[in-house]
């Protein structure tokens, strides 16, 4: 749970600034799924704000499988008052009927442990729970719905080409009989049948290809390598690699994350899939680890990774990304890899 403050929420006005056309959202409704994931809970908090600050009347729609984690996420903010809130189970079955302008499908698997552990509801989660959405949309005649995609989409490449960043239009390989491929290959069935919604029933779809995400909606039982930086550096502890650490990965604090996520739902070509990645904060994940033991006065240190933990690796080498496209719509990142540990460390610190 984010512990809010005056801070936080300057920060969150300087990343909607960073929105083109962002008047277009006031009164409309958005429904988004997801809602206390890591990702989606910032773009809440952008939506929130928008009302308060700016006095938007965007009706949010927040979905999920727990009104109390909700309440728990949004505490500050009341449920019928500042949000509505959906039961939704992205692995559940039967309609869904849905009452909102625009869709924003984050409900998903993405925590390595995990996707080791329940293969089989990451693919239904980011396959079925879409296919559900999509019927909704067009029953329920929504504008737009916006699908979070992911950079591991891409696969590996030859590796004349390995340290290039990834252009919307690069694939590589994805072993498929690999059962951690279950995310990149779910991720990539759902883009086709989002254009393919589009082709079939003209429905309106957008994708975003986050990077790694890092910032202060992390959760305790997040066990991605940032997330653990995290709460090491933030307890005075030495960051622990369980690997050399040289795997190249786009980086991007949670809350230019969010802002790109609007500025696609707002300003992105139909049918279109874009990068979200900060340029400045293209690096390895040792440089990510020793960027967190800086912000907490601590070190990084090495030891072996167990199986276990080895089984739930991203299975790609590079996986950076180019996002010329994004920045093309007027999105820019405002927070870079040193700033955004920082505030991260200073976030989880408070209390």
């Amino acid at each position: 749970m984010i512990r809010y403050s005056e801070a936080y929420w300057n920060d969150v006005d300087r990343v909607l600034a960073c929105v083109p056309h962002l008047e277009e959202l006031k009164g409309a409704s958005i429904l988004i799924t997801g809602a206390t994931g890591m990702i989606c809970s910032s773009l809440a908090e952008l939506l929130l704000c928008c009302n308060r600050s700016q006095g938007a009347g965007i009706r949010i729609i927040l979905a999920g499988r727990s009104l109390d984690r909700i309440h728990s996420r949004f505490s500050g903010f009341m449920e019928g008052e500042d949000y509505f809130y959906l039961p939704y189970d992205a692995t559940g079955q039967g309609s869904l009927d849905i009452d909102a302008e625009y869709i924003v499908h984050g409900a998903s698997n993405a925590d390595p442990a995990v996707l080791t552990e329940e293969p089989v509801e990451t693919i239904l989660a980011n396959v079925t729970g879409l296919n559900r959405l999509l019927k909704a949309a067009g029953a329920g005649k929504s504008k737009r719905l916006l699908y979070i995609s992911s950079s591991e989409v891409y696969g590996n490449r030859p590796a004349r080409s390995e340290e290039v960043p990834y252009r919307e239009e690069d694939y590589g390989y994805v072993d498929i009989l690999n059962p951690r491929a279950a995310y990149p290959a779910a991720k990539r069935t759902a883009e086709t049948l989002c254009v393919s919604y589009g082709k079939e029933y003209g429905i309106d779809t957008v994708i975003v290809r986050p990077g790694h995400i890092y910032g202060p909606s992390i959760t305790d039982k997040d066990s991605r390598a940032s997330a653990q930086f995290t709460r090491n550096a933030a307890a005075g502890e030495n960051i622990v690699m369980k690997s050399a650490g040289t795997q190249l990965r786009s980086y991007c604090y949670t809350l230019d994350c969010a802002s790109a996520i609007l500025t696609v739902l707002l300003n992105g070509d139909r049918g279109n899939a874009y990068n979200i990645s900060n340029r400045d904060s293209i690096v390895t994940i040792r440089d990510v680890a020793e960027a967190f033991a800086a912000a907490g006065g601590t070190k990084v240190v090495f030891e072996e990774a167990s199986s276990r933990e080895k089984a739930g690796y991203n299975l790609m080498t590079n996986s950076s990304l180019n996002a010329e496209k994004l920045e093309n719509l007027g999105w820019r990142a405002l927070f870079g890899l040193e700033e955004g540990a920082k505030k991260t460390i200073a976030f989880y610190r408070q209390g």
